[in-house]
């Protein structure tokens, strides 16, 4: 089933589930969806898989969705968790194409073979990595959680070792066993979330860098590209020209 809605900015859909897998796609404006592993970004023309029964609240920034509800026995996407998917340019049309089919569609038409090809699309998707999981253990979630409402990329790990009073060893060990990543990567992933939406709301690229701990904007960069294959720069011009086709 298909349902197209828009959202002011600022809207928070608060945590619920579905019986059904949620497959929610924004084509505009940023959502930031958070369930009890961890956090996610999704930037535009993205979209995020929500497993059936996967409790999660969502926060909308002017955005203007496409969501397909999924009986659980033919959910095409194996994995337990949450992901954040690319849309193709064929996924994308066919998910507007979906607003316009009933409810109750004919499985042998059209509308079927419709369905049937966007699951085959949502299979194939590639993630993103933009999730930082957050951790069971009470004191090092409120430290994640605190990097996340003002992450720094320099952020040191011996710190955060301290404040838990741990070895760094211990820590590390620690932080990979609750999280499934290493320290580095949590980080580097939360700054990543952190810059997207402020590179979409016109903030540039050296701002966001230096406001994120960067060294140069040439770092920040190198960082971006190496994760999503693009430039800030070019991700924020496909962005754009994807908004106004």
């Amino acid at each position: 089933m298909a349902i197209g809605t828009d959202y002011c900015s600022g809207t928070l859909l608060d945590f619920h589930t579905h019986r059904r897998a949620q497959f929610l796609y924004g084509m505009t404006g940023v959502m930031e969806v958070n369930t009890d592993d961890g956090t996610w970004m999704v930037p535009p023309y993205s979209g995020v898989w929500l497993p059936a029964g996967k409790r999660h609240q969502v926060r909308m920034n002017e955005v203007s969705t496409r969501s397909l509800y999924i009986e659980p026995h033919v959910a095409p996407r194996a994995s337990p968790s949450c992901e954040v998917l690319v849309a193709t340019p064929l996924l994308h049309h066919l998910l507007l194409a979906s607003a316009h089919i009933p409810a109750l569609y004919e499985e042998n038409g059209r509308d079927g073979a419709l369905a049937q090809l966007l699951l085959y699309e949502l299979e194939q998707a590639q993630a993103l990595p933009l999730f930082a999981p957050l951790p069971h253990d009470l004191p090092l979630a409120s430290l994640c959680r605190a990097f996340l409402g003002q992450p720094n990329i320099h952020s040191l790990p011996e710190k955060w070792a301290q404040q838990l009073h741990c070895s760094q060893r211990t820590f590390n060990r620690l932080f990979r066993q609750q999280t499934g990543l290493s320290f580095g990567v949590w980080r580097q992933q939360a700054c990543l979330m952190a810059a997207i939406p402020r590179l979409l709301s016109g903030s540039s690229v050296t701002r966001t860098a230096l406001e994120l701990g960067y060294d140069s904007p040439a770092a920040f960069s190198s960082m971006f590209r190496k994760v999503l294959g693009q430039s800030p720069t070019a991700f924020v011009q496909a962005t754009s020209r994807q908004r106004e086709e």
